[in-house]
C-alpha cells in the first residue's frame, strides 16, 4: 500500500482513541511537575527557568519558525472545526539566531501525541484533547487559523516556546520547489523506496526532479508499523540536501533565496514577513544548518494508528540546550 496520509474522516475516531489514552496517562504524575530536574513553572512561557539547580534565560536573539507540509493539493475551502483542512504530515521547527546567523533545525514526527485544540460541530472551541499533532492543522480553516493551531500545539509541546511565525506548503508546491532548485541530489537511505522505483536501492545517489521529488517525499508503506518515521527521515534528507545545495549556490548567486521564495509563494500559507523569510534563507545560505535534532521519543502502536510518545525529560534538556543561555554566561 502506498497511501501516506490519515484521512480527515478518521479524526473523530482518533479523538475517541486519544481520550482513552489521555485518561490512562492522567493516572500518572505529570513529569514536568514531579521530576526533580524540572518544576511545573517551567511549563509556562517565562523567560527565565531553573534546570538542575542552574538558572537559564531565554535567548532573545532567536526567531522560531514552523514549517509544515500539508497533505492536500491546493488551498482548502472549509470552516474551522470541520476537520477537513488537510493534515500537517511534515513538521519542522527552524530556530534562527538573528545575531550569529545560526539555524537549528528540529524534526517533529507527525504522529506525536500531544494536546491540541478541538472544536464542536459549530466550530466553537471545545477544550483540548490528547491527539496526533498533525491533526491540529485539520481543525482549522486551511489558512492562517490552521497554521495558528499548529503554532499553539507545538509551543505547548515545547514547554511554552515562542513561535514567531509559520509557513505551510501544499502538495502542488513540491515539484515547483524541486524545479526552482534545479534538482536535489540525495543518497537513498534504505530499501523501502525500491517498491516505487527499482533503481532507488539503498546507497544509490539520485538527483530528484519535479517528477520524482514528490514520490521520494511522500511514499510510505502504511502496512508497516512506524512507516511515517522512515518517511520523515526521507523528508529530512531532502531538506538537508536542499540546504547544502542552496549554501553552495548562494556563494555565486546570493539572489537564490529570493528566487526560491518567489517560486513557492503561490503554494504557501505564511505569516512570516518577506524580509524575515529572506533573512532566514540567507542565514541558511551563509551558514547552513548548525544544529539538527529530532524530537526525542519512541514510536508505538495505538489501537488503530501509529503513535509517537515524546520523552519529556530528554526533550526538556534539548530545549534548554537549544533555546536558553545559562545566566552565568551573560
Amino acid at each position: 500500500m502506498t497511501g501516506g496520509f490519515l484521512g480527515a474522516g478518521i479524526v473523530l475516531a482518533a479523538g475517541i482513541l486519544a481520550w482513552g489514552i489521555y485518561n490512562r496517562q492522567k493516572e500518572n504524575a505529570d513529569l514536568a511537575a514531579s521530576s526533580d530536574s524540572m518544576d511545573s513553572e517551567n511549563k509556562s512561557s517565562t523567560q527565565t527557568v531553573t534546570y538542575q539547580g542552574k538558572e537559564y534565560r531565554y535567548n532573545e536573539h532567536l526567531s522560531n519558525f514552523l514549517f509544515l507540509g500539508i497533505d492536500r493539493e491546493g488551498k482548502a475551502e472549509t470552516e474551522t472545526g470541520k476537520a477537513d483542512a488537510g493534515q500537517a504530515d511534515s513538521i519542522f521547527l527552524a530556530s534562527w539566531d538573528r545575531v550569529k546567523g545560526d539555524v537549528a533545525w528540529i524534526t517533529i514526527p507527525r504522529d506525536t501525541m500531544t494536546e491540541i485544540q478541538i472544536f464542536d460541530q459549530e466550530g466553537n472551541p471545545a477544550g483540548t484533547s490528547l491527539q496526533h499533532l498533525n491533526l491540529a492543522y485539520a481543525f482549522g480553516d486551511g489558512d492562517r487559523e490552521s497554521c495558528q493551531l499548529m503554532e499553539d500545539a507545538v509551543s505547548h509541546l515545547f514547554y511554552g516556546l515562542p513561535i514567531n511565525g509559520s509557513c505551510a506548503l501544499n502538495l502542488d508546491g513540491i515539484p515547483v520547489l524541486a524545479e526552482a532548485a534545479d534538482g536535489v541530489t540525495v543518497t537513498i537511505p534504505d530499501d523501502s523506496l525500491e517498491a516505487v522505483n527499482p533503481r532507488w536501492k539503498k546507497g544509490t545517489e539520485v538527483t530528484l526532479d519535479k517528477e520524482t521529488t514528490e514520490v521520494f517525499l511522500r511514499y510510505r508503506d502504511t502496512e508497516q508499523s512506524q512507516s511515517a518515521l522512515k518517511r520523515m527521515e526521507h523528508q529530512k534528507i531532502f531538506l538537508m540536501a536542499l540546504g547544502e545545495k542552496m549554501q553552495k549556490t548562494y556563494k555565486s548567486n546570493p539572489g537564490i533565496a529570493g528566487e526560491l521564495y518567489a517560486a513557492m509563494k503561490s503554494y504557501m500559507v505564511t505569516n512570516i514577513g518577506n524580509d524575515q523569510f529572506l533573512k532566514l534563507m540567507e542565514g541558511l545560505g551563509e551558514n547552513g544548518i548548525t544544529e539538527d535534532w529530532t524530537l526525542p521519543g519512541e514510536g508505538g502502536e495505538g489501537t488503530d494508528f501509529d503513535e509517537y510518545y515524546p520523552d519529556d525529560e530528554a526533550l526538556y534538556e534539548k530545549i534548554i540546550e537549544t533555546f536558553y543561555i545559562e545566566e552565568s554566561r551573560k
